[in-house]
């Protein structure tokens, strides 16, 4: 098929990049809604209204919007057609806009759909922008109506309202739950990778089923391809760029070891400095400490040297006046007996 032709835009949606079944996107509502074939489909087709015309809108007005404000004008233009749909729904079908619930104002942040319009719809022209949203829609509606018959059937023994097993059939009543969502999706992926499988080994190339590329980026034209946004790390089949990256990842190591041993360095060096310091703080301060002492001690030393020099003036003192006291005790007796004499 040619690229970007109406017909590769729908197989592509349907079969190739299924949302649910291949990229598994829009989890929320698929396991969320689907307890019927009728919730499922009217889930499915509301979404596929809002993605084909919100793709058609935002690919005739991508030479305008401003690259850096691009995903809150693709959110506006979502927005608006949800709105209008929801309205639709109040008016013309109030009980599935009653089992739909929340799920319909949600669809304003499906990654479904911001994620066509950020990878195709925003890079290529109206047309096939609008099909790549048709078919993404045709594929998501597909999977959610398979899925919601599957649990249906199961749980309540009837599809799309329409009584199918037999009277006497017991009801799983954990499909029409929570769990049974997931255990329907994973049903269905199983079946599709055996499919794969089988076609694998009879020589058919399905390298575009489940991935929706060649992996070869590097020389990849189509602009479509989901990997570009959604899987843009994925490791590609070419030599060369393989070769690049391993010579860049091993070079990278190095440097942060080198990096690594710098730090190191610089930690143990600043770390030895300011042991140092420390050391040399701690030093003069004991040092200082034994000066004062030294100093204090000196002065006890004076002090107590000039406490004992008066000590010994005074006992001098003393010793002398003793000694005049006596010399005169002694010239008045010999005054005192010559006068009696």
């Amino acid at each position: 098929m040619k690229q970007n032709s109406v017909a590769e835009r729908l197989f592509n949606g349907v079969i190739k990049e299924n949302p649910t079944l291949v990229l598994t996107l829009g989890m929320c509502p698929t396991l969320a809604v689907t307890t019927s074939a009728m919730n499922g489909l009217g889930m499915g087709l509301t979404t596929t209204a809002v993605l084909a015309l919100s793709n058609l809108i935002i690919s005739l007005l991508r030479k305008f919007i401003p690259n850096r404000v691009r995903i809150p004008a693709f959110i506006v233009i979502v927005a608006s057609f949800v709105t209008m749909v929801q309205l639709l729904l109040e008016a013309y079908l109030p009980s599935l806009n009653v089992a739909l619930g929340v799920y319909i104002p949600l669809i304003v942040v499906n990654c479904i759909i911001l994620g066509r319009a950020e990878s195709y719809a925003y890079h290529n022209p109206p047309i096939p922008s609008f099909f790549d949203g048709l078919g993404m829609g045709i594929g998501f509606s597909i999977a959610l109506t398979i899925i919601g018959a599957v649990r249906e059937l199961l749980g309540t023994g009837a599809v799309f309202g329409y009584h199918i097993l037999p009277d006497g059939y017991v009801n799983i009543n954990i499909f029409v739950l929570a769990p049974g969502a997931f255990f329907v999706l994973a049903m269905l992926t199983a079946i599709q990778n055996f499919v794969k499988n089988k076609l694998a080994a009879k020589g058919k190339d399905v390298s575009k089923v489940g991935s929706g590329c060649s992996e070869d980026c590097a020389s990849c034209s189509d602009t479509a391809c989901s990997k570009r946004f959604y899987d843009a790390g994925a490791p590609v089949k070419n030599p060369e760029v393989n070769a690049a990256k391993k010579e860049k990842t091993a070079a990278k190591p190095e440097k942060a070891e080198d990096k690594t041993e710098e730090k190191t360095e610089e930690k143990i060096g600043a770390k030895a400095e300011k042991n140092a310091d420390a050391k040399a703080e701690k030093n003069a301060d004991a040092k200082a400490e034994e000066n004062a002492e030294e100093e204090v001690k000196a002065d006890e030393q004076a002090d107590s040297s000039d406490r004992s020099a008066e000590t010994i003036n005074e006992s001098a003192d003393a010793v002398k006046e003793t000694e005049e006291a006596e010399e005169n005790a002694q010239a008045e007796g010999w005054e005192g007996g010559e006068k009696d004499e």
